[in-house]
């Protein structure tokens, strides 16, 4: 009886022991996994960067990138449209890896670790062609429009730039869109007189109204986008900036940035040059 009751304790701490192996071995395999998967978020509605193209896929040039880094490193790319106002939150949840889609440093240099720029960007302001208004004065008196939370509106919010805060107050009214196709609808529609907007973005959306409007030569202000990575996550931007950088070496990333030539990002990209 003894000899059994041995050789029973005996087996429970060997299947105790393989449990528990068993069940290092899946904790483990969950943490590889979810290395491997890299969650970009983005607001889908910003072309040329990240936007719905017409069978229904996510597209752009920062996604683009995103596939390319995946690619290279083996992690699967999880593209995830969040509400622009709720990045904050989305990032800090865990529920994205990273804000990669047209995210502008300036004046947010502390709130983010940031990867390099990878795009000079300018702020400028779209009209109808046959609107009368040729520069920023003649926004005088005009109703403006710009998207919420983003860098057109913080130039004009700027307390350090008075010509901004001037030129803002000259406007009989500023309007915050959600999204700038909606912009662009009340832009065609003549509820308002102009839209302030990323060039990059003016481009992609003029190019599809052919020549019906027109981008002012006077920029609002001028900028940079990077990668915006939780505060502190400076492994995860490493391994990022380390495999832009290759593709910047053996050319993929001025291939992709060709893909977008008509929108003007060859002459705006500053990674590598």
């Amino acid at each position: 009886m003894k000899k059994k009751i041995a050789l029973l304790l005996a087996l429970a701490l060997v299947f105790g022991l393989a449990g528990c192996g068993a069940k290092e071995e899946a904790k483990e395999a969950a943490a590889e996994g979810e290395a491997k998967t890299f969650t970009v978020g983005f607001d889908a509605e910003f072309p040329p960067y990240g936007y719905m193209d017409d069978n229904g896929e996510y597209v752009g040039f920062d996604l683009e990138l995103a596939q390319e880094v995946c690619n290279r490193r083996g992690w699967t790319l999880v593209k995830q449209p969040i509400d622009w106002d709720a990045k904050d939150m989305e990032l800090s949840s865990g529920a994205i890896d990273c804000i990669w889609n047209g995210f502008t440093i300036n004046g947010r240099e502390d709130d983010y670790t940031w990867s390099y720029p990878y795009v000079d960007n300018s702020q400028v302001f779209v009209v109808a062609a046959d609107s009368g208004i040729a520069t920023k004065a003649d926004l005088a008196g005009k109703t403006v429009g710009v998207q919420k939370d983003s860098s057109a509106l913080a130039a004009l919010e700027d307390e350090e730039n008075q010509e901004n805060l001037d030129l803002a107050a000259s406007f009989a009214e500023l309007i915050q869109y959600a999204d700038y196709n909606t912009g662009f609808m009340d832009l065609e529609a003549g509820a308002i007189d102009a839209l302030a907007i990323d060039i990059g973005v003016a481009n992609y959306q003029l190019s599809a109204r052919g020549d019906a409007y027109v981008v002012l030569d006077e920029t609002l202000s001028s900028e940079q986008y990077a990668i915006g990575f939780l505060k502190g996550n400076e492994e995860l931007k490493n391994q990022v900036e380390e495999t832009l950088n290759e593709m910047v070496e053996d050319g993929t990333f001025m291939k992709i940035a060709e893909n977008y030539s008509d929108f003007g990002l060859v002459d705006s990209v500053c990674l590598g040059k």
